[in-house]
């Protein structure tokens, strides 16, 4: 979801309008996939990089994501929409871990969208984890080498029990990953976007799913 602070800067307004604003079309457009009947939906709302920026930038955000957790967890039952983090929980505050845990428990019954928050995520930390979870394992010897599979690298992801994303959209303009589910878009299809994404609406949602559905996936073969 890109494009926020570039948003805000081109209205004259401080960056933490350019999320609360890029918020607004979270919602909209996850209202738009499940009417759509669009399963999951990922959003990229806090790298691990992101922790590098100046405080206030990250207090700031840091603010609005609480604001969420808090405040839209009743639309959330209403609308049937399972909610799930993923990244480095033990990095956020501790009561927005509360949170995170309150509302997947609260939600874990919903089946209309799951809503993917990745939260302090990056896809290299996640890799990195799951390797060393998995030589836990070798060296206690509840798991052999040999036996280390795909297959048993997913299980130990954060996507754990998640399916591989169909398509990426990414906005404004830029074309890059950005160390994001960098194993699980193996066979991903690409979309973007030159809108900046508190402008990306609705219409712009469906045409990339068209797109989409113009391809012919090959899986690589």
């Amino acid at each position: 979801m890109d494009g926020n602070g570039r948003w805000a800067k081109a209205r004259g307004k401080p960056t933490i309008a350019g999320h609360r604003a890029g918020a607004e079309t979270a919602r909209r457009i996850t209202e738009r996939a499940a009417q759509l009947g669009v399963k999951y939906l990922t959003l990229y709302t806090f790298s691990s990089e992101n922790w590098l920026r100046q405080k206030s930038w990250v207090d700031d955000l840091m603010g609005l994501i609480r604001w969420y957790l808090k405040n839209e967890l009743k639309s959330l039952l209403k609308n049937g929409v399972r909610l799930r983090v993923i990244g480095q929980r033990d990095l956020l505050p501790p009561d927005i871990q509360t949170l995170i845990e309150q509302a997947e428990k609260q939600t874990e019954d919903n089946s209309t969208i799951t809503v993917i928050l990745a939260l302090s995520y990056g896809s290299r930390q996640e890799l990195t984890q799951a390797a060393k979870s998995i030589a836990h394992k070798i060296a206690e010897g509840t798991l052999h080498a040999d036996d280390v599979t795909p297959e048993i690298v997913e299980q130990h992801l954060y996507t754990a029990g998640i399916p591989d994303p169909d398509l990426l959209i990414r906005t404004s303009g830029e074309l890059r990953l950005s160390n994001y589910l960098l194993w699980q878009m193996a066979y991903t299809e690409f979309v973007f976007s030159q809108t900046l994404w508190p402008d990306f609406t609705t219409d712009e949602f469906d045409q990339a799913l068209e797109t989409y559905h113009r391809r012919q996936r090959r899986y690589g073969l």
